[in-house]
């Protein structure tokens, strides 16, 4: 197998015809350059050069061979180069796992932002919940995760991002829908229908919507279950019953009538970027630098 080495020194004696002024241009000295050339010749098995007193010439042999060599060492400046821009952050494929309701701002803001500043990155985002969110993290087939994670998990990093306030969404034809929205009680809604969430979606997520109704009162009476918030939101809007979403959610999918903010205070829990711990790639720290001024910009 011919190195790379190998194949810089013999085009040096190839292009320049003389081992004087190719040593000069690899920046060594004659001998070592000449006993390389020969233990190439006896390691192919053939002459490349002719040699006499006076010139150096290529075989045949030898200038099929130049020709490959040249293959070689701009294959290698190649990957050198690529290695170099993906240390850099500048090549590259970054994996993003999200869960449905990470799909607004400010997470399209960051990956526009990331598209701009990064070209020649290939973007991969994938649905995901939060529990499948952490798998996928922990076997290395993404590498950030936009989900609804606030309790720490062993080998995972968790970087509180989004914080929102619920609102109760209502079907089109309910009595309080309308088109004013003044903050409502979430009592009032104890004896009606209720579109849940499975728990095994985003248990904490679903945790702090169940803390949420017994701080008002009651516990909700869970005729509808999905198994992500944009059905929930589908159920609702189909008049199956009334739930709990994000605001920043309401704000992008439901008409301003059919969403009412609460005078109940709510805490919803986070919206975070996960890692892996252990990540320090340099396309996933440039998300995360992004993502973390994107937050911090007003609405």
């Amino acid at each position: 197998m011919i190195e790379v080495r190998q194949a810089r020194y013999f085009l040096a004696v190839a292009e320049n015809l003389h081992f004087g002024r190719a040593a000069e241009q690899l920046g060594m000295s004659q001998p070592p350059l000449s006993q390389a050339i020969l233990q190439l010749e006896r390691q192919l098995g053939t002459r490349l050069l002719d040699r006499t007193r006076r010139k150096v010439t290529l075989t045949e042999t030898g200038r099929a061979f130049a020709a490959e060599c040249r293959r070689l060492v701009a294959a290698a400046q190649r990957a050198h180069d690529v290695a170099t821009q993906a240390e850099a952050g500048l090549v590259g494929t970054l994996r993003i796992g999200v869960v449905t309701s990470a799909l607004s701002e400010p997470l399209l803001s960051t990956l526009d932002t990331f598209r701009r500043s990064r070209p020649q990155v290939e973007l991969q985002v994938v649905e995901v919940d939060t529990p499948s969110g952490q798998e996928l993290l922990l076997r290395h087939e993404i590498d950030v995760a936009a989900i609804r994670l606030s309790a720490p998990v062993r080998a995972l990093r968790i970087r509180p991002w989004r914080r929102d306030d619920f609102v109760i969404a209502l079907p089109p034809e309910h009595p309080l829908a309308g088109e004013t929205s003044p903050p409502i009680d979430l009592a009032r809604f104890a004896d009606e229908p209720w579109v849940w969430l499975r728990r095994e979606a985003s248990p904490d997520y679903h945790d702090e919507l169940v803390a949420t109704c017994r701080r008002a009162g009651f516990s909700p009476d869970a005729r509808h279950v999905a198994n992500s918030i944009t059905t929930q939101l589908a159920m609702v809007a189909a008049g199956l019953g009334v739930t709990l979403v994000p605001n920043v959610l309401v704000r992008w999918i439901l008409p301003p009538a059919t969403h009412r903010p609460l005078t109940d205070r709510t805490d919803l829990v986070e919206l975070s970027l996960v890692t892996r711990d252990s990540a320090h790639e340099p396309l996933v720290r440039e998300f995360l630098r992004i993502a973390s001024a994107d937050s911090h910009r007003p609405a």
